[in-house]
């Protein structure tokens, strides 16, 4: 398991994925707005993302998808768009460099375009502004792109992410969601709407239908309650089976093995799901 980092949940999508790095020197917290808009666009740009993504591009709208290994771990996830003849992928700015590489790996001979662009992302909770699109994943609001600099697409309506996220168990790029460690379906992306399994083939699909129809999850992501900080190892009988990652109150999203909860504990205080 990746360890916390300075933002109390885990430095790990910096270190765990080529070419990622920070911003200005800086971290990139979960509070930061931040995002790079990764544009796909050509004759093929449409059939050459369905055979990558593991959920096609909504025809209208956001949608959520993510970007797998060969082997089906998680690289990157992004809210997905179209406007006008090319695909857009909203993804976090320090994964975006990593992300553009490897699509343009996959390119070969597709007659596509892939071009990044700085942008603020403002989202909230609240009334949603003109031009905002809802977020497809349960309880978080609307979002609204503007350019970099462009008041219009620039923070947030102070809504708690930390809050909304711990409640609708939603995980974050680099603090739950960890490149080429994490598994999407133990992350919750089928609940998330992030996965397809009606689509074809995509890098990664194997592993993840395998572990949809023929495994069952023995770890994965949980909300629990009690007096935990991010970063803390949970423990049941002495053993190691997940750590506490974002904490909101007194709850909060850790990563477990479903078949040792019982007794579990965070630096000697109890924990319960919740």
């Amino acid at each position: 398991m990746a360890t916390p980092g300075p933002c109390g949940g885990q430095s790990a999508a910096a270190q765990a994925m080529p070419g990622l790095g920070t911003e200005a020197g800086l971290p990139i917290c979960r509070s930061m707005t931040k995002r790079t808009l990764l544009r796909i666009a050509g004759p093929d740009a449409g059939h050459f993302l369905h055979g990558l993504l593991t959920r096609d591009v909504p025809e209208t709208g956001l949608g959520y998808a993510a970007l797998l290994t060969p082997q089906g771990k998680y690289l990157a996830d992004f809210l997905t768009f179209r406007e006008g003849d090319a695909f857009v992928l909203d993804v976090a700015g320090d994964l975006a460099p990593a992300v553009a590489q490897r699509l343009g790996m996959y390119k070969l001979r597709s007659k596509v375009e892939i071009a990044a662009e700085a942008a603020r992302v403002a989202r909230g909770t609240g009334p949603a502004p003109d031009g905002a699109m809802s977020d497809p994943r349960p309880g978080m609001g609307w979002r609204l792109y503007g350019s970099d600099g462009d008041g219009d697409g620039d923070g947030d309506d102070g809504t708690d992410w930390d809050a909304v996220r711990v409640e609708n168990m939603v995980p974050e790029t680099g603090i739950e969601l960890v490149p080429n460690e994490s598994y999407i379906l133990e992350m919750g992306f089928e609940r998330l709407g992030g996965v397809d399994f009606r689509k074809g083939c995509y890098v990664g699909q194997e592993v993840t239908a395998r572990m949809k129809h023929k495994t069952e999850l023995r770890k994965g992501l949980a909300r629990v309650q009690g007096n935990a900080v991010p970063g803390a190892e949970i423990t049941a009988s002495g053993r190691p089976i997940g750590i506490v990652h974002t904490v909101a109150g007194d709850r909060a999203l850790a990563y477990l093995r479903f078949d040792r909860i019982e007794g579990m504990e965070a630096d000697g205080a109890p924990l319960t799901l919740a």
